[in-house]
């Protein structure tokens, strides 16, 4: 069940309230989203959880969600007519101030825009001091704008509060804005399906159509439902799953998939998965849920959170009160100015939002290049590749097999040999038969072909008026003792013979993508040290394969189980292993021992596959192995830009500690180093989500 926490605008709650759940018997390892403002928690859990939040942001609605959530109409609100009239009373101010008889006139001016921006800071200081709650931003900015007003500083006060509530409203505004992008990708949610009932056709929700049922979907309309086509013939635009536009047909007994957009044509599709199992909700899911996982910096930007702010304060404390007692001829307010400006810069939110944000925006911006990554700790690995092993078939190769060759022994024609392998083949089911069949161009008298023999990892062996055709490998012909050439080129090879007589071989072969040697050497150019490959394919084609693909390191005839013990031996030969490591790159159906095994699996193809989905870490859509480097690429921009954010937040505040300390800075300054490197900070990891 998730749970949408209506009000939470605070990093910093967001991680107070994962603390005090993760305290609850069960719950260590749940995880506040901020950017969604959401949780997953199960039904029997949801009283005890509500009772947690109420006690420590009693200001926060529990709302059980049901679907993506929707925007809401652009609209003036009455807190930002309050920030409007508070920044014009502010103007009025500053231009009168010092130029007023009387100063409580001028004071009262300040005074308006305080009261109606910082009620709400202050009262939610009042709760934080009832609960003990000493380090909140809320009671921080109160403590210090009343210091401000102690000595006599209300023009600061004022400003202070009010700068600090336009900082919240910006920074809002911002989260709010990357909230918006990802719903954006939600928004890609079929709203209806058109049901096909007794004859008729009812606009419904794609929720309530059940597994067997018809829809129709006409010309432009969003496919509602995973499905098989019984009826019609289209071109449909896949880029709400793959992120790429290019139209593909569709005609009877094709999977359509909900998300997709149909075209000029009409189509009637039996569903076959409900809409909560459908590949569109289970991509959903993903995204939504990426944000829980948290990468290390994030852990540790928590983690530091706690610990900056009491040392902060503590030493806005000892400024305070020590050295107007050691240092004789200075004025208490002196000091007491300068540990608010320490308090004023106390609050760790610039990283507390922006690094979240960060994660949150690169892992939307691969799913709009149609790649899932399922957590911000596995985008942060990604940054940090230093292996990438790839199994080979249907991976670095096409997966499709065909043939490469037709070699005719002397005495035979060419048309002799495929037609007789296109009849010996002709009712197999086996994926080498599909290309041979497909070469022979005329059609088959299949009732010609008699005492029809399929021998299991040998071959075929059948009559066809009279004549006894075999089509298999060297074992079968050697078992039928006759003789049979030797082929240089590398594949698996077909003999076939006639009454005895080798006519010849075909030989047929997997193909190389054609962008796989153009990914490898990209990586490579993003800083992969090592290249590998695995297969079970024999040594021969292996070595043909890596040669062609220029990969160095590449292992042959290996079972799931040899294929692990690769990854562990090249696991083991990463220099640092906490910063450096290795992906997995397969179909995430066969090599999910391998896929668990790695720091990173890999899934390539996942559309519509539920167990490529499950199993792996990263799905890339569709078939294109070059997006395996644009997500790399999303993930250095990503990695990028969360440390410039951390190095330009801790060096902004650090010094800003170190001139507050020294008289040098003012609650001015103090409010930038607060409030606008926030600001900067998400602006900064808003860019994430403009990745290309």
């Amino acid at each position: 069940m998730r749970i949408i926490l209506d009000g939470l605008d605070c990093a910093s709650c967001a991680a107070k309230i994962e603390a005090e759940l993760r305290k609850l018997s069960g719950l260590e390892e749940l995880n506040v989203n901020f950017v969604t403002r959401s949780i997953d928690i199960s039904k029997e859990r949801y009283g005890e959880i509500s009772a947690v939040i109420a006690k420590i942001e009693p200001q926060i609605r529990l709302i059980i969600e049901n679907g993506a959530p929707q925007g809401k109409p652009k609209q003036i609100s009455r807190s930002d007519w309050i920030l409007g009239l508070s920044l014009i009373m502010y103007g009025l101010g500053i231009t009168f101030h010092g130029r007023l008889a009387n100063r409580w006139l001028e004071n009262f001016i300040f005074l308006i825009p305080y009261i109606l921006v910082g009620y709400p800071v202050v009262y939610k200081a009042a709760q934080k001091v009832f609960r003990r709650e000493f380090f909140d931003e809320n009671f921080l900015m109160t403590l210090a704008t009343f210091g401000a007003i102690a000595i006599n500083q209300l023009e600061e006060a004022a400003g202070v509060m009010l700068f600090y509530a336009v900082g919240m409203y910006l920074e809002n505004r911002a989260v709010t804005r990357s909230r918006a992008s990802i719903n954006a990708l939600l928004d890609l949610k079929p709203e209806y399906a058109n049901l096909q009932l007794d004859g008729r056709i009812e606009v419904v929700k794609p929720e309530t159509v059940s597994v067997g049922q018809t829809i129709v979907i006409k010309p432009g309309e969003k496919i509602p439902l995973d499905g098989e086509v019984i009826e019609g013939t289209s071109f449909v635009n896949t880029a709400a799953l793959t992120g790429e536009s290019v139209p593909q047909r569709v005609s009877v007994g094709k999977e359509v998939l909900a998300g997709m957009i149909n075209g000029e044509g009409l189509l009637m599709v039996k569903v076959n998965r409900s809409y909560e199992n459908s590949s569109l909700a289970r991509i959903f899911h993903l995204i939504e849920t990426a944000g829980e996982r948290k990468a290390q910096v994030e852990q540790f930007i928590t983690r530091f959170a706690t610990y900056y702010t009491p040392v902060v304060v503590i030493i806005a404390a000892l400024i305070a009160i020590i050295p107007p007692m050691v240092f004789k001829g200075t004025g208490w307010s002196e000091w007491l100015y300068r540990a608010l400006v320490l308090l004023v810069i106390s609050c760790p939110c610039a990283l507390v939002v922006s690094i979240p944000l960060g994660y949150f925006g690169g892992i939307g911006g691969a799913s709009r290049q149609g790649i899932l990554v399922k957590g911000a700790n596995f985008l942060d690995a990604l940054a940090k590749i230093h292996t990438v092993v790839f199994d080979k078939t249907g991976t670095l190769t096409k997966g499709v097999f065909a043939v490469s060759e037709v070699v005719v022994n002397e005495g035979f024609s060419k048309e002799q040999l495929i037609e007789a392998a296109a009849i010996a083949e002709a009712f197999s089911n086996h994926p080498l038969a599909v290309p041979i069949r497909n070469l022979y161009s005329e059609e088959l008298a299949l009732d010609r072909i008699t005492n029809y023999q399929e021998i299991p990892a040998h071959g075929v062996i059948v009559d066809y008026d009279g004549q006894k055709i075999i089509a298999g490998n060297r074992r079968l012909l050697e078992q039928e003792a006759i003789g049979c050439n030797e082929p240089v080129a590398v594949g698996t090879v077909v003999h076939v013979a006639v009454d005895r007589t080798y006519l010849g071989y075909i030989i047929i072969a997997d193909q190389v993508r054609s962008e796989a040697r153009d990914t490898i050497k990209a990586l490579q150019q993003l800083g992969v040290k090592t290249i590998a490959m695995l297969t079970g394919d024999s040594q021969k084609v292996a070595a043909q394969t890596a040669s062609q693909l220029e990969i160095a390191h590449y292992y042959s005839q290996l079972l799931p189980e040899d294929k692990v013990n690769r990854v562990e031996e090249l696991l083991a030969k990463i220099p640092q292993p906490k910063k450096q490591k290795l992906a997995f790159v397969g179909d995430g159906i066969n090599d999910a021992p391998v896929i668990v095994r790695s720091d990173i699996g890999i899934a390539m193809g996942g559309l519509g596959s539920d167990a490529a989905i499950e199993a792996a870490d990263v799905v890339i859509m569709d078939d294109q192995l070059s997006k395996l480097v644009t997500g790399v690429k999303i993930a250095k921009q990503t990695d990028r830009i969360i440390k410039q954010n951390i190095i330009m937040a801790l060096v902004i505040k650090a010094g800003f500690i170190f001139l507050g300390a020294f008289g040098v800075a003012t609650i001015w300054e103090a409010i930038f180093a607060d409030v606008g490197v926030t600001l900067l900070a998400v602006f900064n990891a808003m860019r994430t989500m403009r990745i290309k």
